[in-house]
């Protein structure tokens, strides 16, 4: 069904049928109204991409992301999908798989004529979101750290306020003999909650090591190799949620006991923390605010071409069994 049959059946010129199905376009609402019921009574539906060479507009939000394998970011990408489509645009999922050039991943979007991008990803580099932004694409980076450029936008947690309160929930508790279990070093997430967590520890030094990757293998290894070297803390920060339940199998795989033995702490609340198996503690973030503040700041810059202001949210603590008890 086409254009064409439609201004048949409504008795109106093709002209008249492209005015009504494009957005903001004037039209006789008698018009609109005969042009409506015969598309209705044809089943015909407007083609986006055919409309969107006279509109200028496609309607594509580009999704930057560069870690697919961790399940707390699959959930983030089912959000931003969901939210992004409720709000009559279609996501274009970019997946950088290792790749951290932002030229290469700014000529695809560019090809395909993206209206505006969200950078998700705590990992990459910090200009990363700015080669976006200097290309003139509005953007939102979201799980980054704050950019010096007030005009990108940065939506997430305080990653320095959450090594603070991890390293005030482990203290409360009476942990003297304390490590940190990061993710990448070269990540920005990494380096906020490390900063924090000294800044928080006052004058204890903790053991401090570094995952591969943020993921499950990559944080067993790490503190199978702790255990290895015989220089096992008290307890535990781990950068986030994967390498916490890494470590609590290795450290069950060498017989000990959590919390009896080694207390562990995570970071995000993964669906997987709160199984009855793992009951793993750790400090939320809020996922489903982060998704709606960034959507609402980027397609407010795309609408109306006003560059909207950071958002910073408040991470919580979740208490369940991998830590003593106060």
């Amino acid at each position: 069904m086409t254009l064409a049959d439609v201004a048949a059946r409504a008795g109106v010129s093709r002209s008249a049928v492209s005015r009504t199905f494009t957005e903001g376009a004037s039209v006789a609402a008698a018009t609109r109204a005969r042009v409506l019921k015969a598309a209705e009574a044809l089943g015909y539906r407007p083609n986006r991409l055919a409309s969107s060479l006279t509109t200028r507009r496609t309607g594509l939000v580009g999704l930057v992301v560069d870690n697919f394998r961790n399940p707390v970011f699959m959930t983030v990408f089912d959000g931003f999908t969901r939210l992004l489509q409720d709000r009559g645009y279609r996501p274009l999922l970019v997946n950088l798989s290792g790749e951290t050039r932002a030229e290469a991943s700014l000529a695809l979007l560019q090809d395909y004529s993206v209206e505006g991008v969200i950078v998700a990803s705590s990992t990459l580099p910090g200009d990363f979101a700015e080669a976006f932004h200097a290309a003139g694409l509005p953007v939102v980076h979201c799980f980054g750290r704050q950019a010096p450029d007030p005009a990108l936008p940065v939506v997430g947690v305080d990653n320095i306020a959450c090594g603070r309160l991890a390293a005030e929930t482990l203290l409360a508790r009476g942990y003297r003999r304390i490590g940190f279990l990061g993710g990448p070093r070269g990540a920005t997430s990494t380096g906020d909650r490390l900063s924090g967590f000294l800044a928080g520890l006052g004058p204890l030094h903790p053991g401090i090591s570094f995952a591969e990757a943020y993921s499950h293998e990559a944080g067993q290894t790490e503190m199978g190799r702790i255990i290895r070297a015989g220089d096992l803390a008290e307890a535990y920060f781990c950068g986030d949620d994967q390498l916490a339940i890494g470590a609590l199998d290795a450290l069950r795989e060498a017989g000990l006991s959590v919390p009896g033995d080694v207390g562990i702490l995570g970071m995000n609340d993964m669906a997987m923390a709160g199984w009855g198996a793992i009951a793993l503690s750790t400090i939320r973030q809020p996922f489903p605010r982060i998704i709606a503040e960034s959507v609402d700041r980027l397609l407010s810059r795309i609408e109306t071409g006003v560059d909207p202001a950071s958002c910073t949210l408040q991470a919580e603590l979740v208490l369940r069994g991998t830590l003593r008890p106060l």
